[in-house]
């Protein structure tokens, strides 16, 4: 009649082994997913974590950049002046009213000319006054005058233009040694990185804007030799020629254009174009590139499978220029450029840049695809015909 006291103490003792086996699974899973082992049937978040990164470093103050660099940084002001034509006279009657209203207008007083102003902005490069802008802040600029952070004023004589790049240099006489805002590296400048613009927007002087570089190599159809530095850092009109600045206080581009419409799109030429083109437009007011001779399309996938190429990589020559270096070199049109002067090829507006940065008269192999095989053919690089 009564239950057998051994059975309920052996159900009572499974029951517990039972429960205390399910409290070390759970113990064990847990202490798998906490150190990331491996146990068969462990979730894909337990197999591989996510690291976790350490917190971005931001800036709590541009204050100390802005302070040193600013005496850097001018307010370019321009003047062009155009001469005003005549107005178109109404036809005059025959006799002598017509007498009279010819008298009447020849005695109208009339402006000989009239004044355009424009503003932007410069960077001091040199101690002895020499400053970088752009090309189209100074074109047709028939007066050029210059405003330091000290509100001094120089006529500035332009003593170096390049449309192509948009680059001109300016020198001013001044009494003593000027600030000079150093040159930085911007190839080594990363998508993300803080940079500051120092300009004068809309005719405001020194003003001091932030942000970051939004993206790097941008071709806007600005020119031949686009490589744009892309930032959110604020750009508006009279920002134009002022310098883009890392957090080291380096100048790493050269501010040059805005998209109208938009908001937080700038885009900057990057110093590492700039400097080697500075030595020319001092000496010798303009830049000589170099020439092949050569137009060129780059290689879309779609080529790429017609020609059998190995790779979407390289310039696809789709016409050689008759007397032009290439043709003495015996390229022809169907061949591949893979490498000029020793360095890879990416596409046709890449070799282009290297093409215009080596200097005329140089002699350098160049490696192409003809029939499927490699060839390396010596050039020498030519004077384009443009630069005069």
């Amino acid at each position: 009649m009564f239950p057998n006291i051994q059975h309920l103490l052996n159900a009572r003792h499974m029951r517990l082994r039972t429960l205390a086996a399910v409290l070390m699974g759970f113990l064990l899973v847990s202490l798998a997913v906490a150190s990331g082992v491996h146990r068969p049937g462990a979730t894909a978040a337990a197999l591989s974590p996510v690291p976790t990164m350490s917190a971005p470093t931001r800036p709590d103050s541009f204050a100390d950049l802005a302070k040193a660099l600013s005496p850097t940084v001018v307010h370019v002001k321009v003047t062009k002046i155009r001469p005003v034509s005549d107005w178109q006279r109404p036809q005059m009657p025959e006799g002598p009213w017509g007498e009279l209203y010819k008298r009447f207008f020849q005695e109208l007083p009339r402006q000989p000319e009239s004044r355009q102003q424009g503003t932007g902005s410069g960077v001091i490069f040199r101690a002895d006054g020499y400053i970088l802008t752009n090309y189209h802040v100074v074109d047709g600029a028939d007066q050029v005058l210059v405003t330091l952070s000290n509100a001094q004023e120089y006529q500035a004589h332009v003593v170096g233009r390049d449309p192509k790049t948009d680059l001109a240099v300016l020198r001013i006489q001044a009494p003593e040694a000027l600030p000079v805002a150093p040159l930085g590296d911007s190839d080594a400048v990363q998508v993300g990185d803080w940079v500051v613009a120092i300009g004068n927007p809309f005719g405001l002087d020194h003003t001091v804007t932030a942000g970051i570089v939004s993206a790097k190599g941008r071709v806007i159809g600005a020119g031949p030799y686009d490589d744009f530095m892309q930032t959110d850092a604020s750009i508006n009109p009279g920002n134009s020629g002022g310098p883009l600045l890392n957090m080291r206080g380096e100048v790493v581009g050269i501010n040059t254009a805005i998209v109208p419409n938009g908001q937080g799109i700038g885009f900057a030429i990057p110093i590492n174009t700039v400097k080697p083109l500075i030595p020319q437009l001092v000496s010798a007011g303009k830049v000589t590139r170099g020439y092949l001779g050569l137009n060129m399309q780059t290689l879309t996938p779609a080529l790429t499978q017609t020609l059998k190429l190995p790779e979407s990589r390289g310039a696809l020559v789709s016409e050689v220029i008759p007397g032009g270096p290439a043709a003495k070199a015996g390229l022809q049109r169907g061949d591949v450029l893979v490498t000029f002067d020793g360095k890879q090829v990416e596409s046709a507006h890449a070799l282009a840049t290297l093409v215009a940065a080596t200097p005329v008269g140089k002699n350098v192999s160049v490696m192409i695809l003809r029939d499927g095989s490699k060839q390396t053919v010596p050039l020498t690089v030519g004077h384009m015909p443009s630069d005069g």
